[in-house]
């Protein structure tokens, strides 16, 4: 992952090396711009709470499993600190999704929540459909999202491979999804594909830890290259494709 990430930082480039006027206003005013609020802070607050909590519960994982542990048990400072994203990535999907007006949201891996809790802070008018394998796991985060007083999450607990297909059976269209849960190439094209089903011309898939594995390096590469996908950014850390066909197909490496 060491020569992957110095490969993407001599590659990456900046504004200036944007030639696509999507992608120009994508970097300047979703990716650059600031979120600054007292919600914010009370997220910030809370994870630091959650950072600190020494009591350990036991883990079902569902997806690819731990780099770093191998019991299944773990305190809720580790889980939270191996599994939450960063304030940058995760004020970044909650940016997407107010920038363009979201108001159809799936997350793929809850964890203990923090993600989820500034997209429905920065969005709420949106509805955010939340997926879990843990129970465990998935009763912290509705414990941090009680305290927070958020109500615009729905949660769906258990397989991803069960809940993912009933709720898309059950709407319309999918506007942004993060996808973060089992990171593995069948698992990951898989719900992709499944997404892709409920996807419109201006929606917005994100994918978390494109460079994790060879086989999320794998998936990454034919995402990019899919037909429907028209504009893909490579933030390393993160993925995020669009979807309309009035767009030049590119791809971006970008920091």
């Amino acid at each position: 992952m060491y020569l992957d990430f110095i490969k993407y930082y001599f590659k990456a480039k900046n504004a200036h090396g944007i030639h696509s006027p999507f992608v120009f206003d994508f970097y300047n005013n979703v990716f650059k711009s600031k979120e600054n609020s007292d919600k914010i802070d009370k997220i910030e607050r809370l994870r630091e709470r959650n950072l600190s909590n020494s009591e350990k519960i036991e883990i079902q994982d569902f997806g690819a499993g731990s780099r770093f542990f191998n019991s299944n048990k773990r305190s809720v400072a580790s889980i939270t600190k191996s599994s939450s994203k960063p304030l940058k990535w995760a004020t970044l999907i909650a940016k997407i999704a107010k920038h363009y007006n979201y108001d159809k949201i799936i997350e793929l891996g809850t964890s203990v929540g923090f993600t989820t809790a500034y997209i429905s802070q920065i969005n709420q008018n949106a509805t955010i459909d939340t997926f879990e394998g843990c129970p465990n796991i998935n009763a912290l985060a509705k414990a941090n999202h009680r305290e927070l007083s958020i109500s615009n999450v729905n949660y769906h607990e258990g397989n991803i491979n069960e809940t993912l297909p009933k709720l898309l059976s059950e709407i319309e269209h999918v506007d942004l999804v993060f996808f973060d849960a089992n990171h593995q190439y069948e698992p990951t094209i898989q719900y992709f594909e499944w997404c892709l089903t409920k996807a419109h011309e201006k929606s917005c898939f994100v994918f978390d830890d494109i460079y994790w594995s060879e086989g999320m390096k794998k998936a990454w590469k034919q995402i990019k290259s899919h037909p429907q996908v028209r504009i893909s950014l490579d933030f390393f850390f993160i993925g995020i494709v669009f979807f309309d066909p009035k767009l030049s197909k590119q791809g971006f490496v970008l920091k």
